[in-house]
């Protein structure tokens, strides 16, 4: 089949210096945070290049907590390099192991944030249930709380998760109301083409994606489980499936900017 099957399904912390659930309210007007999930080489990163090309303005920065040390230059709230747009902790070139992580994307990054806390402070908010993500890299932690996220749509800019199945259904368990969109390949087949043309895998890693792939792609189908799937074989038609699923969105932090 050609094309775009999309398949759409409607559903009817205090630490220093960061945002906190009192200050960053429920119910906002704000635009939606955006999550999406799906395998490795089904074409997420591309889309989203092609979203912030011609939207960029009116995506936004999460502003990152971690435990490690503020490096020369750093201020609280004033990070190095990260993602635009991308609320995630921290990028990982090994295998990632996270609770519900936010998978790292190459893309061409600009300044983002970070808060510098305690571990003991990050624990405890970890525990009261206040982060979507968390990871331990380098004897550090890395997360992104509930409060990192709403402050972006409190600026009217829509925040885009990129997670997996498991963040997928953490973030179910939370009030942040996002649109939830899974993009999958149109085969195993493709996909198995994709990763190759990558020459970034091994055969055992590539096995390990392809299972990992079958797996999600299985679980998408989960009532409920998401807003919209859309399956990647041409690249416009994808395109044109996301934005008509975040254009009420987007018409949202547009109409706000110019106002």
């Amino acid at each position: 089949m050609q094309g775009v099957v999309p398949t759409v399904r409607r559903s009817k912390k205090e630490t220093a210096g960061s945002p906190t659930s009192n200050q960053v309210l429920e119910g906002m007007s704000g635009p939606r945070p955006v999550v999406l999930s799906g395998p490795s080489g089904a074409g997420k990163s591309t889309l989203l290049k092609k979203l912030l090309q011609e939207h960029g303005s009116i995506f936004g920065f999460s502003v990152s907590h971690t435990t490690r040390d503020p490096r020369p230059g750093e201020e609280n709230g004033k990070g190095e390099l990260g993602q635009l747009a991308l609320c995630s902790g921290t990028r990982r070139k090994q295998p990632d192991t996270r609770q519900g992580c936010l998978r790292p994307v190459s893309r061409p990054r600009l300044l983002a944030d970070y808060y510098f806390v305690t571990r003991e402070v990050m624990q405890r908010d970890i525990a009261a249930g206040d982060f979507i993500e968390h990871a331990e890299f380098s004897g550090n932690l890395y997360g992104t709380s509930k409060a990192a996220v709403r402050a972006v749509q409190a600026m009217n800019r829509i925040c885009v998760l990129d997670v997996d199945l498991q963040g997928v259904r953490n973030i179910k368990k939370t009030d942040l109301r996002p649109i939830y969109i899974f993009v999958q390949p149109p085969s195993l087949d493709v996909l198995e083409q994709r990763l190759r043309q990558r020459n970034t895998e091994t055969e055992e890693s590539l096995a390990k994606r392809l299972a990992a792939a079958r797996a999600d792609m299985e679980s998408s189908k989960e009532p409920g489980l998401f807003d919209l799937i859309i399956v990647n074989d041409s690249l416009d038609k994808a395109y044109w499936a996301l934005k008509e699923a975040l254009s009420e969105e987007i018409k949202k932090a547009q109409a706000t900017g110019q106002s």
